[in-house]
């Protein structure tokens, strides 16, 4: 009761230190209180938007996680011991390590990131290949060393191929007898006599750069031009399958199981693990979309692959 009875004496006081009426002086602080409330509840109110924001994000990754099938799986998957990785991607399309680091975190997908070298591209020379693997070696992906058509080994010396985790090629670009260097992805380079012929001749490539080549996995392996596409099943009979089976087991070469071919099949991939082959996953992506490995998770439950039957390089 002391302190509200003194109180007008107070404002008095301090009205006149602040040399104005007291009437302004009391609007004053009402004046004061008011903005001193608005800028409290305006701060209050950014804090709950920034703390909703985060809880949609999460709670988008987590949705995103539960409604994708494939995404689903894959955690399942590594929770019973296999190493989900996708061992063919490129920075290609204008795609960034960065985003495919969120896209790894994303998927659950871990990463070996590859770099065409050979005739055509730009990594042609030692000092090419090196000045690429300073550039990206600090990253936490796998390096890789895609090696392009057959003249690659004698580009680059032992000493840089070596600084790469791993390597890997296909037969998508040979010299048939005729003296025609094809790209098989190129149908203006693709030249078909006779289907047997070109077959026979494919495999024995196949088996050729298995033999020959120091790679550690095959990529694209079963890989048709588009005109025999078709046939696929019909051209890569059991014999042909089975030659290019035994090249991979016998030279410790990896056979990839391509996301975006959706190639070899599982007729091929069950007699490779029967006799005893190492896999790898791979997508192979031409642009942004790295894909979720939708065809090589289908194959694990498929052909009934095990952890132990996947390829895996040591990081160096």
């Amino acid at each position: 009761m002391k302190f509200l009875a003194n109180q007008p004496l107070c404002l008095n006081k301090l009205a006149a230190l602040s040399k104005l009426p007291i009437h302004m002086y009391i609007i004053k602080i009402n004046i004061m209180n008011k903005i001193s409330l608005l800028i409290a509840l305006l701060c209050f109110g950014l804090v709950l938007a920034c703390n909703t924001k985060n809880d949609k994000t999460d709670t988008g990754s987590e949705e995103q996680a539960t409604e994708n099938p494939v995404i689903k799986r894959i955690a399942e998957l590594k929770a019973n011991g296999y190493e989900i990785v996708d061992y063919h991607a490129h920075l290609k399309g204008g795609l960034t390590m960065e985003e495919l680091l969120e896209h790894s975190k994303e998927t659950g997908i871990d990463y070996g990131v590859a770099f065409n070298a050979g005739i055509g591209f730009p990594i042609t020379d030692d000092s090419t290949l090196m000045a690429t693997m300073q550039q990206y070696k600090h990253y936490p992906v796998y390096m890789a060393m895609q090696a392009e058509g057959r003249e690659w080994v004698d580009m680059f010396s032992d000493e840089s191929i070596a600084m790469f985790d791993y390597v890997f090629t296909d037969a998508m670009t040979w010299t048939d007898r005729q003296g025609r260097r094809m790209r098989l992805w190129m149908p203006e380079e693709v030249f078909i006599d006779d289907k047997d012929d070109f077959m026979d001749q494919l495999v024995g490539k196949i088996v050729g750069v298995m033999a020959e080549e120091p790679i550690d996995i095959y990529v694209n392996s079963t890989y048709l031009p588009d005109t025999l596409q078709p046939e696929y099943d019909a051209l890569w009979t059991a014999d042909r399958m089975d030659k290019v089976i035994e090249a991979a087991v016998a030279n410790n070469v990896a056979i990839e199981i391509n996301a975006r071919y959706k190639i070899p099949s599982a007729a091929f991939i069950k007699r490779a693990k029967a006799a005893g082959a190492r896999f790898s996953m791979g997508t192979n992506n031409v642009d942004k979309d790295l894909g979720t490995l939708e065809y090589s998770i289908a194959m694990i439950d498929e052909c009934g692959l095990e952890p132990g039957d996947f390829f895996k390089p040591v990081k160096k």
